[in-house]
């Protein structure tokens, strides 16, 4: 049986880029139980990058520390890994902020603009709405290309990915773990837990206690309507209050209601009253026609009862590593996250590029 150093269990975009942190230096094995890698929240997600997003918190601290790595095409993207949109944060009343935008300068600093701009930025707007605040650093995530790349660069190290391998068990054995797996048993030295809205489970065939991560469901519609030239449309939210809307096709719009329905780790699928409640607010914000419900889908968004991100050791098992509980964030700081993540397995100091991380904001079962 081959010896690893690192068993990897989930193959989203949270264990893809720690898989690409690692393979260089260490002996690697990423298992995912589905036929195919971010089946359930990494190949659904509407990505994007923004600066703003997770207001005055460490998460965000990750999100902006990625943004260089992204544009650097971080671990080999041959593809660009962002493209700009630009984001448009609609307020009702004279004075609304973002939350933490203060801390946003330069190139990621927010604009405030008044209704007439907002108009010639975005006609049909509806009425209530008195201005905005204009966010030109926002970007779409390349998540495919992304994603792949981190798998490819795992392969190219010499690591190894296997899917169709669900982990049904794993005991202590010596210095390290004996895991059992739908293909058969693995040796390895340490287990990474990053198995999204099933981490919970993960831990307790582990033999570790839950840490109380809540899968949550969260829509998005794909509505064809009645205005063209909306491909390249900022995207469009309420402060991130009720909903967003993103161009997608020249009259082709993705509309998410921002909901967080509590749901057993599952493969999500959409409910009609979250893809009425998407459409209704959508209607609400513009007065663009809806003509038709082109596709519409779901995925899982995983919170700890604190809503920090876990990562780090268990303080039960000294072998035992936790990489979940992203929530909204976890493709927007997986470049950043993984280099956090994969320093603290090494047991090195914190490089240069994570500069004002305190790992302790992360440390799993840490109280809120």
């Amino acid at each position: 049986m081959k010896r690893y150093d690192i068993l990897i269990v989930g193959g989203g975009i949270a264990g893809a880029s720690l898989g690409a942190r690692l393979a260089p230096s260490m002996r690697v094995l990423l298992v995912e139980a589905e036929d195919l890698c971010g089946r359930h929240s990494t190949g659904r997600s509407v990505a994007f990058w923004q600066g703003s997003l997770g207001g005055d918190n460490p998460a965000r601290r990750l999100s902006l520390l990625s943004k260089p790595m992204f544009d650097a095409h971080w671990p080999g993207s041959e593809a660009p890994l962002l493209r700009r949109r630009g984001a448009l944060h609609l307020s009702q009343a004279e004075g609304e902020q973002v939350e933490g935008a203060d801390a946003q300068t330069g190139d990621d600093a927010l604009v405030a603009i008044d209704r007439a701009t907002l108009d010639r930025m975005v006609a049909g707007l509806r009425e209530q709405w008195t201005g905005a605040w204009f966010e030109p650093s926002c970007a779409d995530i390349e998540v495919a290309a992304f994603h792949t790349a981190c798998l490819t660069a795992i392969r190219r190290a010499g690591g190894d990915v296997r899917t169709d391998s669900a982990l049904l068990d794993a005991r202590r054995s010596g210095d390290g773990w004996l895991a059992r797996t739908s293909a058969g048993e693995i040796d390895a030295g340490v287990l990474v837990n990053a198995a999204g809205g099933w981490a919970d489970q993960v831990a307790e065939r582990a033999g570790l206690p839950p840490i109380g991560l809540e899968p949550r469901r969260r829509t998005v519609v794909q509505l064809r309507v009645g205005r063209t030239g909306l491909r390249d449309l900022p995207l469009v939210t309420d402060l991130h209050a009720s909903f967003y809307f993103k161009g997608e096709g020249d009259n082709v719009v993705w509309v998410s209601p921002l909901d967080e329905s509590l749901v057993e780790p599952c493969n999500a699928a959409p409910e009609e009253i979250d893809v009425a409640m998407a459409i209704d607010r959508f209607e609400r914000a513009v007065d663009w026609p809806v003509e038709a419900v082109e596709r519409k889908w779901a995925g899982l968004r995983s919170f700890a009862p604190s809503r920090a991100m876990q990562f780090g050791f268990d303080p039960l098992d000294p072998r035992f590593f936790w990489c979940a509980g992203q929530g909204g964030m976890g493709i927007q700081t997986a470049p950043a996250a993984s280099l956090l993540c994969a320093t603290l397995i090494s047991g090195e100091a914190l490089p240069p590029e994570l500069a004002g991380i305190d790992p302790t904001d992360f440390a799993p079962r840490k109280s809120a």
